[in-house]
């Protein structure tokens, strides 16, 4: 699997799966709780012609498992913040569930820096005004297995090896250790449109626990109920891209940039 290297920005955080178009906005991809880079690799083919499209890739896992694992949502989202490119191409963020905190919190980081994101795209999260007392942190290695197989995040064949569930518990613990252990800032409002997407059989994330993201930005406010669990993603690669670089793409327009819409194309 041939990964470019992203450039400028922090090679350990960023992947790149594609070379990026020339003058493309950016559009940085941020996984799940225990997720790696590899997940978005579908996503980030379907938008490669568009965007640069680089995912984060989290310590503790696959080519970063010896590194230590975070755990504090606050640290993350410093890190990401301080390994992405520095160049000056347009940028959005996607986050699916632990990822759409960090991309929430990404953002708020970039618009305190004068860097404020084209568009923020948020999926299978609770906006985080909603809050919930989760302890799934606090269970023992069983207790975890059970919550994977619940939400469908790893096919039930792979948790029957044992080494490869080692090697994933201890990041997947310091991911939910992280999340559950975060509270929200009151001041957590973003000026960047904000789209919100969730599954209507998600029972983790329900429509108006998503809809309850619009409190969030001051900018354009948009929510998408698409068919599914809260991995609904997984069914709807191809839709998903046409919602996200529509999103992404009409902030840019919106910002006076005609000539990068047209050399990028409509919307799929």
């Amino acid at each position: 699997m041939a990964v470019t290297d992203p450039g400028t920005g922090d090679a350990r955080w960023m992947r790149r799966f594609h070379p990026a178009p020339a003058d493309a906005p950016r559009l940085v991809l941020l996984p799940h709780a225990g997720g790696s880079a590899s997940f978005f690799r579908p996503f980030a083919t379907a938008l490669a012609a568009r965007f640069d499209v680089l995912t984060v890739q989290y310590p503790g896992r696959q080519d970063r498992r010896t590194e230590p694992r975070i755990e504090d949502l606050t640290e993350y989202a410093d890190r990401i913040h301080r390994a992405l490119p520095s160049d000056d191409r347009p940028l959005a963020l996607y986050g699916h569930s632990m990822g759409a905190l960090l991309a929430f919190e990404v953002a708020r980081r970039l618009e305190a820096a004068g860097r404020a994101p084209l568009a923020v795209v948020v999926s299978g999260r609770r906006a985080p005004s909603v809050h919930r007392e989760d302890t799934v942190h606090l269970r023992d290695d069983a207790g975890l297995i059970a919550e994977l197989r619940e939400l469908s995040a790893t096919h039930s064949s792979l948790l029957a090896d044992e080494e490869l569930v080692r090697m994933i518990l201890p990041a997947l613990r310091g991911d939910y250790t992280a999340v559950e252990r975060w509270t929200c800032p009151a001041d957590a409002v973003l000026t960047a449109p904000l789209l919100a997407l969730t599954g209507d059989a998600d029972r983790w994330t329900g429509v108006e626990d998503a809809a309850a993201w619009a409190a969030h930005t001051t900018g354009a406010f948009r929510l998408e109920v698409l068919d599914g669990g809260h991995f609904f993603i997984v069914d709807h690669w191809q839709r998903l891209s046409g919602l996200v670089a529509g999103f992404a793409l009409d902030a840019l327009d919106a910002l006076g940039a005609p000539a990068a819409l047209d050399a990028l194309g409509a919307p799929a």
